[in-house]
């Protein structure tokens, strides 16, 4: 099949179809911004709560909230291999996550930075 005979042809690119015209902005613009009638904001949005999985687990609800950092390529190495041993053991905590939370939580409560 040649281009000229097929669908290639009538092809035209996104910016080329919306100013063509007749398209109601109302609903292009209910299409960008999924039915919300406020624009997206650059504000960070407040994290999910999600209920705690594992060892110590309660049913509250706890927010997270993104961190990235970097660590010893050992330490990396070590706590991805706990991680996994333990999923395969069925023993909690077994998620990064998880073990990082444990982990840290007497240091920030021994130094006074948790109640």
């Amino acid at each position: 099949m040649s281009k000229e005979e097929g669908s290639m042809k009538d092809r035209r690119s996104l910016v080329a179809g919306l100013n063509s015209g007749g398209v109601d902005r109302a609903v292009e613009k209910d299409f960008v911004f999924a039915g919300n009638k406020a624009a997206p904001s650059s504000a960070p949005h407040a994290a999910a709560p999600e209920t705690r999985d594992g060892k110590g687990s309660s049913g509250n609800a706890i927010g997270r909230a993104p961190l990235t950092t970097r660590i010893r390529t050992d330490f990396s190495a070590a706590l991805k291999r706990a991680s996994l041993q333990r999923q395969l053991d069925g023993v909690f905590p077994n998620t990064l996550q998880d073990i990082l939370e444990e982990a840290l939580e007497p240091w920030l409560r021994s130094n006074g930075y948790l109640n």
